[in-house]
C-alpha cells in the first residue's frame, strides 16, 4: 500500500507539472534544472533511481525508529531476521515434563529451533500454583510460567517480572507470572488461550501447552519396607515427602483426555524428549495419559529419555539410570523411548541427601548415550546448552544417511 500511495502521488505530481508546462512559459534555467537537455529515458532513469533510493532510505530509517525498542540489545534488524529464518527451519521438537527440568531443556533448545512444543503436566498442587488451582479452579500456572520465560526470545526485565514473587504478607506469596496467566485465562475464557496471549507478550520461540485440560490429582502407592503394606498418598506435592519407596503413581480420574494440540505436535515431531525433571511428579503424569502415551508410541520421531543428574529425595533415592528407565517402562507398559541420555561427568559437590545417578548396567531394548551434561556452578543440574547440543546432534546422526 505504501508503494501504491507513492506511485499515485507521483502520477498526480507529473500530471500537474505537465499541465503547468502547457499553460505557462517555462524559463530556460528551469529546463536545465529538469535535465531537459538529456534524452527522456536518461532523465527518467536518473530521477526514478534517485527517488527509489530516497524512499528505501526513508523506509529503513522509519523501520529502525519503530523496531529499535523491540530488538534485543546489540542486535540489528538484519541479524534478528536472519536468526528467525534459521530457527524457523529448525527441527520440530516436543519436550515433555514439568518443573525446572523442562525449563532447563527449553532454554537450550530455543537456540536451535523455534518449532518447539512444551507439553506440561497439570498435576502440580503445591505452592502458589496449588492455591490458585484450589481457590480459582484454574490449571496450575507455575510450570507453564517457567516454560514461557525459558522460551522467551530475550530473557530481560519483562521475563524477570514474570518470575517476581510477592511476599507472604502482600499477595500470599504468588508470583506475578502466575497471576498474569490466571488473569488472562479469565479474560480470554480459557486456560489455553490465556497461555497463547502470555506467550505473545514474551515473544517466545515455540509454544507451551498442557497435556490435558482436565483437573487431575496425582496419587502414589508407597511402601515403607519390604513387608509393609502399601500406603496411598494423594497430591503431587505430598508424594516426595512421604516415607517409603514409591511403587506406583496414577491419576484420578484414571482416563483424562489428552489435549488435542499436544497429540498433533507429538505425531508431527522430529524429536521427542522426556525429561529431565522429577520422574514421578513431572514426567510420568504426562505419560500416564493413555492417548498421549499412544501418540508417542506411534510417532516416527527420535525419542529420548533424559535421565536426571542426581537422585531426588523422596522420589528416586539410590536410583541408577536403569532404575529411571525401568520405572518409566513399568508405568507405560513398554519401551516408549529407545534412547536414554545420561550424564557421565560425575565430579563436583552435590547438595545434601543427593547422590549421582550411576550409569550402571545397560538397559535391554534401549541405547544409552553418555555425555558431559553437567552445569559448572550447579553440578546437580543439566547445562542447557550442552543438553540441547547433544540432542540436536543425535537427531542429526539419525538424519545422516549411512
Amino acid at each position: 500500500m505504501f508503494a501504491l500511495g507513492v506511485a499515485l502521488a507521483s502520477f498526480a505530481f507529473a500530471t500537474l507539472l505537465a499541465e503547468f508546462k502547457r499553460i505557462v512559459s517555462v524559463p530556460a534555467w528551469l529546463g536545465y534544472l529538469g535535465l531537459q537537455v538529456l534524452p527522456w529515458p536518461v532523465r527518467a532513469g536518473i530521477f526514478g533511481g534517485t527517488g527509489f533510493v530516497a524512499i528505501a532510505y526513508a523506509a529503513l530509517r522509519l523501520a529502525r525508529i519503530v523496531l529499535h525498542p523491540l530488538l534485543p540489545a546489540g542486535q540489528s534488524i538484519a541479524s534478528v531476521a536472519a536468526q528467525r529464518q534459521r530457527l524457523g527451519r529448525g527441527p520440530r521438537v516436543v519436550a515433555i515434563g514439568g518443573g525446572t527440568g523442562l525449563a532447563t531443556l527449553l532454554r537450550g533448545l530455543k537456540a536451535h529451533s523455534s518449532n518447539i512444543t512444551a507439553i506440561v503436566t497439570v498435576a502440580d498442587d503445591g505452592g502458589s500454583s496449588g492455591r490458585l488451582r484450589r481457590d480459582l479452579g484454574v490449571l496450575p500456572p507455575g510450570d507453564f510460567r517457567n516454560c514461557i520465560t525459558a522460551l522467551a526470545d530475550d530473557e530481560t526485565l519483562l521475563t524477570q517480572l514474570f518470575r517476581y514473587r510477592f511476599g507472604d504478607d502482600t499477595l500470599d506469596g504468588h508470583s506475578l507470572g502466575n497471576l498474569f496467566i490466571t488473569a488472562l485465562a479469565d479474560i480470554t475464557g480459557s486456560f489455553e488461550r490465556g497461555l497463547q496471549e502470555a506467550s505473545k507478550v514474551l515473544a517466545i520461540r515455540g509454544r507451551v501447552v498442557p497435556s490435558t485440560l482436565q483437573t487431575v490429582t496425582l496419587c502414589a502407592e508407597v511402601r515403607d519396607g519390604d513387608n509393609a503394606p502399601l500406603k496411598r498418598v494423594l497430591g503431587e506435592a505430598s508424594i516426595p515427602g512421604s516415607i517409603g519407596r514409591i511403587e506406583r503413581v496414577y491419576l484420578e480420574p484414571d482416563a483424562p483426555a489428552a489435549f488435542p494440540v499436544a497429540l498433533q505436535a507429538i505425531l508431527a515431531a522430529d524429536l521427542i524428549v522426556a525429561g529431565p525433571g522429577s520422574l514421578y511428579t513431572s514426567i510420568l503424569p504426562n505419560l500416564l495419559l493413555r492417548e498421549l502415551a499412544d501418540a508417542v508410541r506411534n510417532s516416527t520421531a527420535l525419542k529420548v529419555q533424559v535421565c536426571n543428574m542426581a537422585t531426588q529425595l523422596g522420589e528416586t533415592d539410590g536410583f541408577s539410570v536403569a532404575d529411571h528407565v525401568r520405572a518409566l517402562q513399568a508405568h507405560t507398559g513398554d519401551v516408549l523411548f529407545a534412547n536414554v541420555l545420561a550424564n557421565e561427568n560425575q565430579h563436583g559437590e552435590l547438595l545434601p541427601n543427593m547422590s549421582w545417578v550411576a550409569l550402571g548396567e545397560p538397559v535391554p531394548g534401549c541405547r544409552t548415550v553418555a555425555a558431559d551434561l553437567c552445569d559448572r556452578e550447579h553440578p546437580w543440574r543439566h547445562d542447557s546448552a550442552k543438553l540441547a547440543e547433544i540432542l540436536i546432534g543425535l537427531l542429526g546422526e539419525l538424519r545422516t544417511p549411512g
